[in-house]
Order: C-alpha cells, then structure tokens, then sequence
C-alpha cells in the first residue's frame, strides 16, 4: 500500500492520531480477537485516513462523471447515440458518468472530441480524471474487497450524513473488532487467512470517519434482530452492545430500534444505506449491498423510494432514547 504523504513533525497530526486513537480504543484491546498482522494494518488504515485531507478518488470520478454527463447533455446528446458513434455499449458509457468505473485517457480524448471541446476544457478534464485515478487508502487492500465495496468506502469517508437501515448485523462503522472478525469469518468460509484479516482491517479503518473534521451525522435503524442474534457468543455480544450504548451518546451518532412487534415494515426487501454530500452539486446515493458486490442508485426515482423507505422505518422505529433503553434490556439478558 502506497504510504500518503504528511508532515508528521506537526502537533496537530498527532494530535489528530492521539483523539482517532482513544475514540477507536476498542480496536486494539486485548480481549479482541484480532491477530498481530491485523492491529497492524488497522493501525496503518487508521493513520492513512487521519492524514487524508483533500477529496477522495471516488469523488474525483464522481466530479468527473457528473461533467462528463454534463457536456453530454449540454451536446444535445443522447447515451445511446454517444456510445453508438463511439463503438462503445451503453452501460460503460453509463458507469464512467456514475463515477462507477474510472476512465482512460484514450477513451476521454475520444469523448472530448464528440463534445468539440476546446482546448482548455480538456485538459482540465484530463487532470482531473488523473487525480481521480490516484489510490486511495482502502485500494492497497484491492484483492480482498469487492469493487463495489471499495467505491462505497470512498462514497462513504466523503459524505456529510449517512443512514442506514440495517436488518442482520450491526452498521459496519458501529462494528467492535470481535464482532467484525465473527461476522467477517462466517461469511468467508475458504477465504485465506490474510484476505480475512485485510478485510477485518478494513472494516474497523473505516470507522475514522467518525473522528474526521467535521464528522459526518450517522442515523441508523437497527432491526431488533440485529440485537437478539448472538453473533460471536455471549460475551462479544454483551460488548458490542455496550458499543452501542457509548456511541448513542455521541451528539452526531442517532441509533433507533426497530422491534418485532412492528410486524411487517418498510425494510423487509434488505439492509440499504442513503449518503448525503456537503455540496449540492455531488447528489445523494443509495446504496444496498450484496454476496456478490453492492449496487449503487443515484435516480430520482429511485432515491425518492429509498427514502420514503428510510422515513417510514424511522418513523416505526422508537426513537433514540427509547431504543437506548431498548438496547439495554437486551444487554442484560446476554447476562
């Protein structure tokens, strides 16, 4: 993994590290079951992600792919016609304008020349598309993550608010080690030794963007499911809960619980995520993950029904002190 660039003599980098180090302090008690070679990358991922300052690579592509769609449209240009007279389907011309693959310069040129763009235009386009090709963090790790997995990470430590509906397990970025490693474990039965261990890395150096300036709002609905079942045995249970329980103080952080007695709701299709962006021009995404890679929708329409979706659960939800005291109810039958 290619090491990013800081000034390490500052005071305000480690002390950036210092806060990151005692709000993860989960991470690297000694109860948790995480091997050496795995505290080690963690502590790496965490460093790389305290130092990263400037917009990541997905977004750059997302920038990218939002001009791109702009100078198609501005063109009078259809998707269809475009990749049609540049030989190309229309589904790649659709994933280099929802920052979903990135693009090369030979296919920007060729792009560039059916929108008869001036000179200075595309060379702004091409630095930018350099930029966005750059890696980031979590690209080291690229042989034990999913594409789609590495696309939402760069979504994620970029977005201004995130929610969550989760139906099975506990939101990634509110994960203890152990039960990452329970989870990370059961669904990669065959997987070798290190990519489990990466991917376990992974999942807790995402949870830096809670400790990022400014931090992100994070609202999760937490299906009553993800509490009762005891993924890990008693004891990790019992100590993700206390997790819970300590990060629903936050003043950015909001956990609902969404109990059986709900009976049919909303979230019964699966687990979904909604980002939201500090700027207007970088729209929301939703986002649903799967055993094979995660799908992303940007639509109107189709974010409009993730959010109806979202407001209804959290509608049906008890609020946050309820759930709160929900959560402990059950923390103390785990013993």
């Amino acid at each position: 993994m290619k090491e990013p660039q800081s000034n390490f003599a500052s005071p305000q980098f480690w002390m950036q590290v210092h806060l990151t180090g005692r709000k993860l302090h989960h991470l690297h008690d000694s109860r948790h079951f995480l091997t050496s070679a795995c505290r080690t990358w963690v502590f790496r991922l965490i460093i790389s992600c305290t130092m990263a300052t400037s917009p990541s690579p997905t977004m750059l592509r997302r920038q990218l792919g939002a001009e791109l769609r702009r100078l198609r449209e501005r063109a009078q240009r259809t998707v269809a016609e475009v990749a049609k007279e540049l030989g190309w389907s229309e589904s790649k011309l659709s994933r280099i304008e929802t920052a979903t693959s990135s693009i090369r310069n030979a296919d920007l040129d060729r792009l560039a020349e059916c929108y008869s763009l001036p000179g200075p235009e595309r060379s702004r386009l091409v630095n930018l598309a350099t930029l966005s090709r750059q890696r980031a963090w979590w690209e080291g790790y690229g042989d034990a993550l999913l594409d789609p997995y590495e696309t939402y990470i760069g979504f994620e430590a970029e977005a201004a608010s995130i929610f969550a509906y989760d139906a099975s397990i506990v939101n990634g970025l509110l994960q203890t080690s152990e039960y990452a490693s329970a989870i990370i474990r059961a669904v990669a039965v065959g997987e070798r030794a290190d990519v489990i261990s990466q991917r376990v890395a992974v999942r807790l150096a995402r949870q830096a963007v809670l400790t990022r300036e400014p931090p992100p709002k994070l609202s999760v609905v937490l299906d009553e499911a993800v509490l009762r079942r005891p993924i890990g045995g008693t004891d990790v249970m019992r100590r993700q809960l206390m997790r819970l329980l300590e990060l629903a103080e936050q003043p950015l952080i909001t956990i609902q619980v969404l109990p059986f007695t709900v009976g049919a709701h909303k979230g019964l299709d699966g687990s979904f995520s909604i980002l939201e962006f500090a700027t207007e021009a970088d729209r929301p995404l939703a986002y649903c993950d799967g055993m094979t890679g995660g799908v992303f929708r940007s639509k109107s329409d189709d974010l409009r029904r993730y959010w109806m979706s979202l407001e209804s659960l959290r509608s049906a939800a008890l609020g946050p002190q309820d759930s709160t005291e929900f959560i402990s109810e059950v923390l103390r039958s785990y013993g």
